[in-house]
């Protein structure tokens, strides 16, 4: 069995030890998993990181559980809801619920089906310890090759309740090799992929630091940012990818929802008080 060093056992103690008395780290996984989601829908677009499973043939990839059989958007709520089961769960009140939730939630890292994985397998070790490169091949999900097409996005936002005429799917995870001549823009404008090659490691592979996209009332925008060099010339190339067919008011927006719902409430309340169901203090 391999021995760690005195530096490593040190190392070791130090992250046990913060994971398990850090009260500012805890802060933060707790806002993690309150706030956080496997997806989010602003103004109509969808926001996700990996891919929603598909099958060679175009349908949406069903993953056993114990509840029974998740697909599509049922997949992902059903993820996040034992994400969530894992992190706050009483385990002595449900000790078999609990350790389930753990267990899928470790299933998400590097699962075949997961959708924040989106691959057949992890070659990590091989990487490290094997020189034949054909035991390092990862396989992409069939998703990837299906959000190429229009239609396919499509039925993903439909399986959303979301409109195709105004959605968008925005996606991460997949560096974008620019180099070669990638683009992030799949499906005629309805996908974009944005957040792969970030990360410095990526920049060798994909030949920029990755994309922004900008979305704001006139039109759609996606920003190509350049590898950061001391003295040079840095700023972004910017590319309108959408120009919005009428200008989009704060009423078509998520704020706009929320704003007149607050009318209505207000509006409820007033009437509350002229008729006499709540008397004034």
């Amino acid at each position: 069995p391999y021995t760690l060093s005195e530096k490593e056992q040190e190392l070791m103690d130090t992250l046990t030890y913060s994971f398990t008395h850090s009260k500012v780290l805890k802060k933060h996984i707790d806002f993690f998993f309150t706030h956080g989601s496997m997806y989010k829908i602003i103004n109509h677009n969808i926001l996700y990181h990996g891919c929603i499973p598909m099958t060679e043939d175009g349908e949406f990839l069903p993953l056993s559980t114990r509840d029974g059989e998740v697909s599509g958007k049922r997949l992902m709520d059903y993820c996040e809801q034992k994400c969530i089961e894992a992190y706050f769960m009483n385990e002595e009140l449900d000790p078999n619920g609990k350790l389930y939730a753990t267990d899928f939630f470790w299933y998400l890292w590097c699962g075949p089906k997961s959708p924040l994985f989106g691959k057949d397998k992890m070659t990590t070790f091989e990487h490290c310890f094997i020189e034949d490169t054909e035991s390092h091949k990862e396989s992409f999900n069939s998703y990837y090759k299906w959000i190429e097409k229009e239609s396919y996005v499509d039925k993903i936002i439909q399986e959303f309740d979301e409109d195709p005429e105004l959605s968008h799917i925005v996606n991460g995870h997949v560096p974008v090799k620019s180099k070669k001549g990638e683009s992030p823009i799949k499906a005629s404008g309805k996908l974009f992929i944005i957040d792969g090659g970030i990360s410095k490691a990526y920049h060798s592979k994909t030949g920029i630091a990755g994309y922004t996209l900008i979305y704001d009332s006139k039109h759609l925008s996606l920003a190509k940012h350049k590898d950061f060099h001391k003295g040079e010339e840095n700023t972004p190339e910017i590319q309108m990818v959408e120009r919005m067919k009428t200008r989009i008011r704060i009423g078509e927006t998520d704020k706009g929802i929320e704003l007149r719902k607050q009318m209505t409430d207000l509006l409820d309340l007033l009437e509350a008080y002229q008729n006499g169901e709540i008397k004034e203090a």
